[in-house]
Parts: structure tokens; sequence; C-alpha cells
């Protein structure tokens, strides 16, 4: 087999389970924004009573916390995802819960003093809002819009520009990936919610490897939604070239830092 082929079987062979992209180390790099949302996460959650964590994808970074409030919980719509949240999380004694991302939270109303949640692909602001105690915090690291265009774009051509932003069923009260810092407050304020911090940066990422940039293409989904190796093959040779001849790829990922409390 060519070198090519050698690389995109390996891409293709990497599980996409959980939120773990410690596979990438060597091959690409992605910058982390300057707020560091970790550190404010363990920070947010050592002065909880109750918190949530939604979209908690394998519970990678809820689990990196030093310590967790007496009631913890976490939902996740990806079925292979739960198992590895639970396993994760089960040093903390938390609940998780597979939950479709549109839908409504399975819990009470008044219930939690923090809602967190690390690149939602949808955001409920009224179920947010709902679930929040009086006083209560949602802090969230979010995709921005137009996050790693530049790999979209040469893999599938121009894009037309798309107001998805709003969610098309759910209204101004829900929020997909991709939407701006704006729209984000907007839908926050619209559901009740005051926004105390906003942040917005861009952040420089590198391919090295097209066996990296299958493989990010397989697990971040929504950066080409119909991506196959077979159906790219062309594009996927035709960027390879480039790395071999030219060195690494770059794109630039878009996260924003929003903060609301619920009065």
């Amino acid at each position: 087999m060519s070198r090519f082929e050698d690389l995109v079987a390996e891409g293709e062979s990497v599980p996409t389970k959980g939120w773990d992209f410690s596979w990438f180390t060597g091959r690409a790099i992605e910058e982390r924004p300057s707020w560091g949302y970790a550190k404010l996460l363990a920070d947010r959650i050592a002065k909880a009573e109750a918190a949530l964590d939604i979209q908690t994808g394998g519970g990678e970074v809820l689990a990196s916390v030093p310590a967790a409030p007496p009631v913890l919980a976490a939902t996740e719509s990806w079925q292979p995802n739960v198992g590895i949240a639970r396993r994760n999380l089960a040093k903390f004694d938390a609940t998780v819960v597979e939950v479709d991302d549109e839908a409504d939270l399975p819990f009470p109303s008044d219930h939690f003093d923090l809602v967190v949640s690390r690149h939602p692909v949808i955001t409920r602001w009224d179920e947010v809002r709902r679930v929040l105690r009086p006083n209560g915090t949602y802090l969230s690291q979010q995709v921005g819009s137009g996050s790693v265009r530049e790999l979209t774009e040469f893999m599938m051509g121009a894009q037309e520009a798309q107001d998805a932003s709003v969610h098309p069923s759910l209204g101004p009260l829900a929020t997909t990936a991709g939407a701006t810092p704006m729209e984000a407050t907007f839908s926050a304020e619209a559901a009740g919610l005051e926004v105390v911090d906003l942040r917005q940066e861009a952040l420089r990422m590198e391919f090295y490897d097209i066996a990296a940039v299958v493989h990010f293409l397989r697990k971040v989904i929504w950066i080409v939604p119909d991506f196959t190796v077979d159906a790219y093959r062309d594009r996927l040779a035709e960027l390879h070239d480039f790395l071999e001849r030219h060195g690494p790829f770059v794109a630039y990922s878009q996260r924003f830092l929003i903060e609301a409390r619920k009065s």
C-alpha cells in the first residue's frame, strides 16, 4: 500500500468514542482558549452544591475536576459515550442519563445551582433556566460560527452562509453549534437569563498528516456532515500531497465562553 493509503487506513481505524483527543499528539495541534475552561469548571464545581453537565461526551472534562459537589449529574445523547461517561464519573457517584440533545432535561425545576456544558450541539436555554436554582449559574464553552471553515471549504468547496444557529423547530430559546456570541446572548436573555461574562477567540489549528484529518472528520462530524473516505478520497489525496510537500494545513477554530445567571 502507498503511504497515502496507509495513513487513510490508520485514520479510519481509530475509535471515535468519547472526547479524548490524545491520539492527535504529534499529528495535529489546536491552541487552547486563554480563559482555561477546565480551570473555570473546577473553580465553579468546588463551590457548587448540585451541578449538571449537559452533553458530557465521555465525561472526560468533568472527570478532571479535583472534587465533585454532593449532587452531580450529566447528560449525553450518543449511546456509545454514555457507558464511557458512567465509568469516568463513577468516582464521583454521578448520575449519567442518556438524553436526546433537543429533549427537555429529565430533572426537576430549580434543582441545580450550577449547569455547565462544553461544546454543546444544541443549547436549550429555556431548559437551562428551568433547572437552575435562583442565582444559579450556567457556564459554557461553545463552538462559534465558522469554526474550521478552512477545512470545510477545502473538502466541500465554498459554502453559502446559513442562518442555522437558531434551532428551526425550537425557536430562539435554543441555539445550535455555530451560533455567534451575540445570537447566544439574545437567546439566553430571551429565556430569562442574565449574561454576566462573554469572551471569544479564534484558535490556530495545524494538521500534519492525512490520518489526523480523516480521524478528525470522523470524530467531529459537523465539519463535513456527509464525510466518508470513499466520498472524499480525491480531496483527501490532494490534501495529502499538499501536506507532504508544503507542511501543515492551517485552520482556525472559533470558541466563545458564555456565563449566564438566573435571577
